[in-house]
């Protein structure tokens, strides 16, 4: 059984983000991600199957990558079904994520396949090996750290929700201050300046300056309070270094991050991170 029918039904948009097991700040980072292996790294250091059962493995060698599917802990009589849906999650996030899906070269099943292969073709590009020794989608590795195209419409507004969620969830914020931080976070990486949010906004940067005083704020202010909340957010539920936080809120280098976080929080970022971590760590944990 092919499961591009349930996808289909349903949308590729229900199965990314955010699976069971992945943090939203974790999504944040994979769709953020500058390189395939960056995307990669962290959803394989996160990622949960979000089917009943299974586990998802990356290997790299000899100039090539695998994405493999560990199925034999699924029932026999769901194996082929999840293992196929799984597969098929991959391509189609690969498709959003690269605009034209995973570059694969071999997609194998270690369950046998139908006759009529054609539905297959539609969704990888390439008929898969049935019967094979392991699940598993292979491409060139060097893909991996190509530059990411520009990102799809989907992957833009999934990005934006997160971060907006993420935001939300700490400060909520309404009114001309709640548009511009919400023009903030629509790429983290390349945040606009203030000439640009008041051209979208239909009014000058000082017109601007007035509606953000009027309520206590300033631009400035509210493109720190973005990139603060978001830095504490992957710094404190990702294992992302320093440099990759730094790039995907737009610094151009760690410094210049560091300097910022420490004027936010009187701290460098991993020793805020390690303070977060030992004050979790004192939590009474539910029994």
């Amino acid at each position: 059984m092919f499961e591009w029918d349930l996808l289909r039904d349903n949308g590729e948009r229900t199965l990314w983000p955010p699976a069971p097991g992945i943090p939203p700040a974790a999504c944040l980072a994979v769709l953020s991600s500058r390189t395939l292996r960056d995307a990669v790294e962290v959803a394989m250091r996160y990622s949960e199957p979000p089917y009943a059962a299974g586990q998802l493995t990356f290997a790299e060698a000899a100039g090539e990558a695998r994405l493999i599917f560990h199925d034999q802990e699924i029932p026999q009589d769901a194996r082929a079904a999840h293992t196929e849906r799984v597969m098929t999650a991959i391509q189609l996030f690969g498709r959003e994520l690269l605009a034209v899906g995973m570059p694969m070269h071999r997609v194998s099943f270690r369950h046998s396949g139908p006759a009529d292969t054609s539905r297959y073709r539609a969704i990888f590009g390439i008929d898969p090996i049935f019967g094979a020794a392991a699940n598993e989608a292979a491409f060139d590795s060097m893909y991996l750290d190509l530059p990411l195209p520009q990102p799809t419409a989907w992957v833009r507004g999934t990005r934006e929700q997160l971060c907006r969620n993420l935001l939300t969830r700490r400060h909520a914020r309404a009114g001309v201050s709640g548009t511009v931080r919400d023009l903030l976070v629509r790429n983290p990486d390349a945040v606009p300046d203030q000439a640009a949010v008041a051209a979208e906004l239909f009014m000058s940067p000082r017109t601007l300056s007035r509606r953000l005083n009027a309520e206590a704020t300033s631009f400035r202010a509210l493109l720190d309070e973005v990139r603060q909340m978001l830095a504490e957010e992957l710094l404190c539920h990702t294992e992302m270094t320093t440099e990759q936080v730094a790039t995907r809120l737009g610094y151009a280098e760690a410094a210049s991050f560091i300097r910022a976080f420490r004027r936010w929080r009187g701290c460098p970022p991993q020793e805020f991170r390690s303070h977060t971590q030992r004050a979790n760590s004192l939590v009474p944990q539910p029994v």
